[in-house]
């Protein structure tokens, strides 16, 4: 490992989910050289005493989640992600912050990384792209389901406060270091000073600073845009977004355009739309007991 990149995040943050294509292309193309960590930062702990004034959010749960709405809209003209403002919900009036998911994220963590990513996946995507509002607790236990999670271990970890006790961990290292708003991004490199990002970030910029802070050092593999390489991304990361496509494989809309009608003629591979956006979804073998040890049996 050569870098380490501390990501501060929330859940439910729009610039968050934007910054997901530079992260999946930072790990296809740097592999085992970069360290991707991830930092639970807490954005609302009550929506009512919570105040963005540059985007007009916070104060009463369901003119929030109408704020929230058009500045998801908005941010996603930029960031390209998917995302479904029709219904979204953020808050109600018993569920009005933003902690149960970091807690849940830790609850996750608890049955390893590799889990806890995709079940962050799953909150985001259902936030931002499903309307669905992941601060209550059944949604939450749904979303672990969903992500493959042992449920009872993790209901176990909700409860006993462990998981709890690691999102206070991160809260104060986002204080510690000095962070004020979502994304923010730390590199680390051994042997010099930390370099911290504020704010969504193209992957050009993270390409630059990994190779500045390491002399170069940092090899960049180059992905060629094949059915067959980028079937395989899809497969890894189990749901995927176009412009998670683009930025990793560096495709333009048109290339993209005309590739992507191969990419789906894999019957493994469903595209599933967002009311702006889609996914590209990889779908495991169905029919009787496909998946050996899954627990399921398939129709």
């Amino acid at each position: 490992m050569l870098v380490s990149i501390t990501v501060f995040t929330d859940p439910v943050c729009t610039w968050c989910w934007g910054s997901e294509p530079m992260l999946r292309a930072v790990a296809e193309r740097y592999g085992a050289q970069v360290e991707i960590r991830q930092v639970m930062g807490g954005l609302v702990p009550d929506i009512r005493s919570f105040r963005d004034d540059a985007n007009g959010i916070g104060g009463d749960p369901e003119q929030a989640n109408l704020d929230v709405a058009a500045h998801y809209a908005a941010a996603a003209g930029r960031h390209q992600m998917p995302v479904t403002p029709t219904g979204l919900r953020l808050f109600d009036a018993e569920h009005v912050s933003t902690h149960p998911q970091g807690i849940a994220y830790h609850a996750a963590r608890q049955q390893g990384d590799e889990l806890a990513e995709r079940f962050l996946r799953r909150m985001r995507e259902a936030g931002a792209a499903e309307a669905r509002q992941t601060n209550r607790p059944e949604v939450l236990v749904e979303l672990a389901a969903e992500a493959g999670l042992d449920v009872g271990r993790f209901l176990a970890a909700l409860e006993d406060g462990t998981a709890a006790d690691a999102f206070a961990t991160d809260l104060r290292l986002v204080a510690e270091t000095g962070v004020r708003g979502f994304p923010a991004f730390l590199f680390t490199v051994p042997g010099k000073h930390p370099v911290l990002l504020p704010a969504w970030q193209p992957y050009g910029t993270f390409r630059q600073v990994i190779g500045f802070l390491t002399g170069q050092r940092a090899v960049e593999a180059q992905l060629e845009p094949t059915v067959e390489r980028v079937a395989e991304f899809v497969r890894r990361w189990r749901s995927v977004a176009d412009v998670e496509v683009q930025t990793a494989f560096e495709l333009s809309d048109d290339a993209w355009s005309t590739l992507a009608p191969q990419v789906l003629a894999d019957p493994r591979i469903v595209e599933m739309p967002a009311e702006s956006g889609r996914f590209l979804r990889w779908q495991e073998p169905s029919g009787a007991c496909a998946v050996a040890g899954s627990g399921v049996c398939g129709v």
